[in-house]
């Protein structure tokens, strides 16, 4: 850094300060807190390296130390994931900040704030000793670097809100690890255990939820990092109120406005005796322990009848219905980024889907037209790569949707100031009509938001949700089914309304609403009972759930070009779709065109409808699976559709509106695809259930005796699903069975 720019800084009114080898201020420090150096002061020194005082002229940093974590990945991850946070919460975040990289694996976020804080330890990451972010304000400094990662260099420090000085802090608060929890432990000492293998009624709470399970009736996840969720309290202003560890299943809230303490970690059982006993933990022991928790004098081992078990061969996602060039586009992803074909798969059929829109029905015959609307369930445990996945198929979409969001931001804000103006001002400037909100993929929204923003682009809103946990519960919550009726209209492009006592009642015509998420395996089979089975939402959901691992580091790279390449494919697709195919008649209605068989396809259509229904007549298939056949006939030209799209898209020559023989056979071999899928995840339901059985009936045994009672009712149990019940390792499930084995 030169002396000239440094006399620059200094002659703005920053303070510039002299550091040695060891970062450590040369001269009288205390000085320095509180008289800057003169531009000519600097000039006389000579010195290794420069820093800058913190807290003069208002700067705030904050500070973040990467090098508590172990490896560059999981560093680059790390930061990547925090970045990104501030980002979606900030908007414009580059560019109001100055951003440092360090010489040391870290970075340098620096601001200017009215009364910046003093130097605060704002978050630990679990196990380690050093905080991985602090600030630097009053009586603090920092080193200064050549490497900026924004635009903005120390000259152009600038001032941001206190609203996003608050939403920088406690976004880095949600990144710190607190390990000790709210003392829980009533004080009567009946409920205390006996013996080792004894649990306590909280415990025994405490080992079996977790605070998601008592809260989401209340909070909303609005972020899934690697190691928490972050929540945000439902109608709360800021942009969230705490988080929930991953590892524990403990709350910890920022938030005052709720009927829990703050700044505590909470576990499940705290939150359970504060939500239903007003904090009257030995009171809510007691409830609990009437309710089955906590041990019991049960010195037999009670083993459940064993049943056979269903042997189903797991498919994996047939990649070669696409064109050689998507092909490898998701080979190269998964070798070099570690992504899951699978899911990666099932996100291009769910871009393609949003891109056709309402643009082209499929007529399978006179009377019975398709549209093209897919709901996909990417199932899987936390940290198998689901969400970024997903995002290396959609990210061109992601990227138009951010563009179409900002110039909606700059009309909006035109139109308001002219809607400002009176009358006269008025009639001396062009007129500007209010703009339509061109948002085509949504996140966390309402049912009202959503419809309202369908009437503005009724081409199509896709939904893609991290966690698609949370759009099954919104399902009913509200108004007693109408969330409900309404995504089952929306599935089959039947028209919808929605009535409103304060506002403007909302009509779309044609919804279009293709949706993909996320979501657990525990946390779906919760959702794919009862009602939600009954009333067929289920039976429309395709699901991808793929044998997955997480994936070592590699050191393989992806072609740039093939990344430039599919972000045009996809753009090209977009903008033929937006530009030419798109057609409004004089009511504004869309036009759509439709597309048919050819007669070699319907002839293999016919095939494959009567296959199913003779599958759906047999008495040798399970009636839990014929539910969801009827949907695969109408899954199944939805996806001839798609991929002839596809093949249009690659091939000039190829006409879009003429379904070919291949997208037909091709579309066979996806809908056997999701069947398998739907196959396994029953099978492993039931398979899960009736293991949890074994273990509720020797529920007071200690968890070695529980894996005993599972091995004794079927010596070939799963061992995963038994670890994930029990909450311990899949190498102590392991040992305990060699034991057993050898005596």
């Amino acid at each position: 850094m030169t002396k000239a720019y440094l006399r620059k800084l200094a002659s703005e009114g920053l303070s510039i300060i002299p550091v040695n080898e060891n970062k450590i201020p040369i001269g009288k420090w205390k000085d320095r807190q509180t008289k800057p150096y003169t531009p000519d002061e600097i000039e006389a020194i000579n010195a290794p390296i420069w820093g800058m005082v913190t807290g003069i002229n208002d700067i705030e940093c904050i500070d973040v130390d990467l090098k508590v974590i172990v490896g560059l990945a999981e560093q680059k991850a790390w930061w990547d994931e925090y970045l990104s946070f501030l980002e979606d919460n900030i908007e414009g975040f580059r560019d109001k900040v100055v951003i440092a990289r360090t010489m040391n694996a870290g970075y340098h976020i620096i601001y200017k704030c009215k009364e910046p804080r003093g130097s605060v330890k704002i978050a630990k990451l679990k196990d380690k000793s050093e905080a991985i972010i602090e600030s630097r304000g009053k009586g603090g400094y920092v080193v200064l670097y050549d490497k900026m990662i924004t635009n903005r260099n120390y000259h152009q420090i600038d001032y941001i809100t206190e609203t996003e000085r608050e939403i920088i802090w406690s976004i880095s608060r949600t990144y710190n690890y607190v390990s000790e929890p709210l003392i829980d432990e009533p004080k009567k000492s009946e409920y205390k255990p006996q013996k080792d293998t004894e649990i306590s009624p909280w415990e025994d709470f405490n080992s079996r939820n977790s605070a998601m399970d008592l809260i989401f009736d209340e909070f909303t996840i609005v972020r899934n990092t690697a190691s928490s969720y972050i929540i945000r309290r439902n109608g709360a202003t800021s942009p969230h109120s705490g988080y929930i560890y991953k590892d524990s299943g403990c709350m910890y809230l920022f938030s005052t406005g709720t009927t829990y303490p703050h700044e505590k970690l909470l576990t499940p059982f705290a939150i359970y005796s504060y939500k239903y006993h007003n904090g009257d933990f030995t009171k809510a022991a007691s409830e609990l322990y009437s309710e089955g928790y906590g041990s019991r004098k049960m010195p037999k081992i009670e083993a459940a009848e064993p049943i056979p078990k269903e042997k189903i061969d797991r498919i994996k996602f047939p990649i070669e219905i696409f064109p050689n060039e998507i092909q490898q586009y998701i080979i190269q992803s998964s070798e070099t980024l570690g992504l899951s074909i699978d899911y990666m798969g099932c996100s291009f059929l769910w871009v393609i889907s949003l891109i056709i829109g309402n643009t082209i029905r499929i007529e399978v015959k006179p009377g019975w037209q398709e549209i093209c609307t897919l709901w996909i369930a990417i199932v899987g445990k936390p940290g198998i790569g689901k969400t970024p996945s997903v995002n290396q198929m959609i990210f061109p979409l992601r990227e138009a949707n951010i563009r179409e969001q900002k110039d909606y931001q700059k009309q909006y804000a035109k139109w308001r100031e002219y809607e400002a103006l009176d009358k006269k001002e008025k009639e001396h400037n062009e007129k500007i009509e209010k703009p339509d909100n061109k948002q085509f993929i949504v996140n966390d929204i309402t049912l009202e938001a959503l419809i309202d923003l369908h009437e503005q682009n009724p081409n199509a809103v896709g939904v893609f949700k991290d966690e698609l946990a949370g759009w099954f519960k919104d399902m009913n919550k509200y108004r007693q089914g109408s969330d409900l009726e309404f995504w089952l209209s929306s599935w089959s492009g039947t028209s919808i309304s929605l009535n409103r006592k304060t506002s403007k009642n909302a009509f779309v015509d044609k919804p279009f609403i293709p949706v993909i998420g996320g979501i657990q395996p525990g946390v779906f089979e919760e959702f794919t009972t009862g009602n939600n089975k009954d009333n067929g939402f289920v039976d429309r959901i395709l699901i991808s759930y793929p044998d997955l691992e997480v994936n070592y580091y590699n050191n393989n790279h992806m072609n740039p070009d093939l990344i430039e390449w599919y972000r045009a494919f996809i753009d090209g697709i977009r903008n033929l779709f937006q530009n030419k195919f798109l057609r409004f008649n004089d009511k504004g209605e869309i036009e759509n065109m439709v597309a048919q068989f050819d007669n070699q396809a319907s002839k293999e259509w016919m095939r494959i409808h009567d296959k199913l229904t003779d599958i759906q007549n047999s008495d040798e298939e399970n009636e839990y699976m014929k539910s969801m056949l009827p949907k695969q006939k109408s899954y199944i030209p939805r996806f001839s559709m798609i991929l002839q799209v596809v093949r249009s898209a690659i091939n000039d020559d190829t006409n879009m509106l003429v379904i070919q023989k291949q997208s037909i056979l091709d579309a066979e071999i996806l809908s056997d695809y999701f069947i398998n899928m739907s196959k396994l995840v029953k099978v492993d339901m039931k398979e899960k259930n009736k293991l949890r059985q074994i273990s509720s009936m020797n529920s007071s045994m200690s968890p070695k005796e529980q894996v005993k009672a599972m091995y004794r009712n079927d010596p070939d149990f799963n061992r995963s699903h038994v670890a994930e019940i029990l909450e311990v390792s899949r190498i102590t499930i392991h040992r305990w069975v060699k034991e057993f084995e050898n005596k």
